[in-house]
């Protein structure tokens, strides 16, 4: 019969699922625990884990008259440095937030 965990030496269990870079099934089989109940702990420890995401910070935006009208459209950054970032109408917002954020660092 296996012991009884208790509720901190799951919590610690969890964070080590975490950062094995395994899967659930497969450190449930290592560690000798319960799949269902390693998941169920997984689950709660990301549930209670603070929001990761960096706070979204504004910047000043310029409106400049558009060029000759072009075959495909294209929106341009640019950064408080002079970096210019182009990418097309419809690129995946929070992509080109990280990419102007990593270029004002």
């Amino acid at each position: 019969m296996a012991k009884q965990v208790e509720k901190p030496e799951w919590a610690r269990i969890a964070e080590a699922f975490e950062a094995s870079g395994q899967t659930q099934r497969e450190f449930a089989s290592a560690r000798g625990v319960k799949l269902s109940t390693l998941q169920s702990w997984v689950y709660r420890s990301r549930r209670a884990a603070p929001t990761r995401a960096e706070p979204v910070r504004l910047l000043p935006v310029q409106v400049a008259s558009a060029p000759v009208v072009a075959s495909e459209s294209v929106l341009e950054v640019v950064a408080a440095s002079g970096a210019r970032v182009r990418f097309a109408v419809g690129t995946d917002v929070a992509y080109v937030a990280r990419l102007v954020a990593a270029l004002g660092r």
